[in-house]
């Protein structure tokens, strides 16, 4: 049985559909060969009742005569009585007193071979036979391969005696044995060849699937640009080509962003390596110079000091800024709360005039000098490193006698959607067109000739980009009128009244 089993689930799909066709319209021509036998049957056996109903006066006349004729001339002769004039030379009629003992046996005719078969009944079934007039029942023959007989008891008129009427049952089984024997050989042979012209519509039908078939083989391959042809998308197959096809293209799209995923970690472990670098070999060089007592004058001694701890600082701060981006990119969950951007922008404002006393800093609105306040939901230590890295990346871009805005204000745009908005203004130079496309980039930096004291680590504006965007915001560059940048920070409004609701 288990090799049964597997050696169907090694039979191809269309081979399957067409044993199991051929197998169904085997099991109709049988069941039609045994219904179609037993209407005939019961059909046949009608119409041999209606003979039996039919020649029952005629025989029970003749009889009755050829009974009273052999009692006259003390013989059973069956001189006088022609059964093949009766037109029932195969039928089997006698006459049986009450008793159901015979009396008188119609002869079978001289063409009737020895060892011809006849009904066989016991005393008390042709009794109970006798209870049901002129109705034919199947009876019994006298030997074990008879058929069987049709038989029926009618009365004989103005007698006690009764005439048992038989016909024999062999020509209704030859009958429906041969037209069960037509309908199985005709049903087979068409099943036969139906079952060929089915494999060959079958092959053909699946052709499509043998075509999928290839474009998978190609695609594992890794031939990810094969897509499999479309079909009508009302079949089978159509809804399977394009279900493929809409997973290809995820597939390919996929490994596309595992591949820029890739060459942007590996530039970014390059640009890491560069930037760590830098303050490593500058804090080995001027510990070497020590170590060879080149650092024997206490003023060179300090200034080296100095530029160690500044060094050290950098560095420092570019693995804090490094681990911070791998925090955002782990996507950690924030510390929601309401927060009113306002209230955020004036600390800003304090702590950047504390930093950079020269510099004048201003708090302002969006499209006045008053300042609104921009409530929405958010960690509220992230989004002050938010505000805290766009004013130190201007500062550190402008002159140092230019101004510096903070504007705080509510935004709609188009549609039904509010913003809550700060933006960030300097009046400096502003950012060139082909750096603005780059400026949110990790380890960017527009001038890449300046000095890396003045220019910083490039990630300012990443982590600025990164937090932005876990707070379902995004940050916007532009114009600032009159010239300057103004770098933008949008977060969905959100009243603090339903905050608290």
């Amino acid at each position: 049985m288990r090799a049964l089993r597997l050696t169907w689930r090694r039979t191809s799909l269309r081979t399957k559909l067409v044993m199991l066709m051929c197998g169904l319209m085997m099991l109709g021509v049988v069941a039609t060969a045994v219904g179609s036998a037993q209407s005939l049957r019961l059909s046949l056996t009608k119409q041999t009742d209606e003979q039996l109903r039919a020649a029952a006066p005629t025989l029970s006349y003749g009889l009755n005569e050829a009974y009273r004729y052999s009692l006259h001339q003390e013989t059973t002769s069956d001189e006088g009585l022609d059964t093949t004039l009766l037109g029932m030379n195969r039928a089997y009629a006698d006459i049986r007193d009450k008793n159901g003992k015979i009396v008188f046996i119609m002869p079978r005719g001289r063409a009737a071979p020895a060892g011809t078969d006849f009904p066989l009944l016991s005393p008390v079934e042709m009794d109970e036979l006798s209870q049901t007039p002129w109705q034919p029942i199947t009876v019994p023959g006298q030997y074990p391969t008879s058929i069987g007989w049709r038989a029926m008891v009618v009365p004989m008129p103005r007698s006690e005696t009764n005439l048992f009427l038989a016909l024999p049952l062999d020509t209704v089984q030859n009958t429906v044995s041969q037209s069960t024997v037509l309908v199985l050989s005709t049903g087979m042979l068409a099943t036969l060849l139906m079952s060929i012209i089915a494999y060959g519509v079958t092959t053909r039908a699946f052709l499509p699937l043998v075509r999928v078939e290839r474009t998978a083989a190609k695609i594992a391959e890794g031939d990810l640009t094969q897509r499999v042809a479309d079909y009508p998308p009302e079949t089978e197959v159509g809804r399977l080509s394009r279900s493929l096809n809409a997973m290809l293209a995820q597939i390919e799209a996929a490994f596309k962003d595992r591949e820029r995923s890739e060459r942007k970690m590996r530039r970014f472990v390059q640009d890491a390596s560069h930037e760590l670098r830098t303050p490593l070999v500058t804090i080995q060089g001027y510990s070497e110079f020590y170590r060879y007592g080149g650092l024997a004058d206490p003023d060179a001694l300090d200034s080296a000091m100095g530029r160690i701890e500044a060094e050290s600082k950098r560095m420092a701060q570019l693995v804090e800024d490094l681990l911070m981006l791998a925090r955002l990119d782990e996507q950690r969950p924030l510390e929601m709360a309401p927060v009113d951007l306002l209230v955020l922008g004036q600390d800003a404002v304090e702590d950047t005039r504390v930093r950079a006393p020269e510099r004048n800093v201003t708090l302002v609105g969006l499209h006045s000098s008053v300042p609104s306040p921009a409530s929405t939901r958010g960690d509220d230590a992230r989004i002050r490193q938010v505000i805290a890295n766009l004013l130190t990346n201007a500062l550190r871009y402008t002159p140092e006698d230019s101004d510096l805005e903070v504007a705080v204000g509510v935004k709609s745009l188009v549609g039904d959607k509010i913003d809550a908005v700060i933006e960030i203004r300097d009046h400096g130079p502003g950012i060139p067109e082909e750096d603005a496309k780059r400026i949110f980039e990790r380890f960017y930096r527009s001038d890449s000739s300046r000095q890396r004291e003045t220019g910083g680590s490039g990630l300012g504006l990443a982590i600025v980009a990164a937090i932005v965007a876990q707070h379902d915001g995004d940050v916007q560059l532009r114009d600032t009128p009159g010239g300057g940048a103004t770098l933008a920070v949008h977060l969905p409004y959100i009243p603090l009244q339903e905050q608290h609701d």
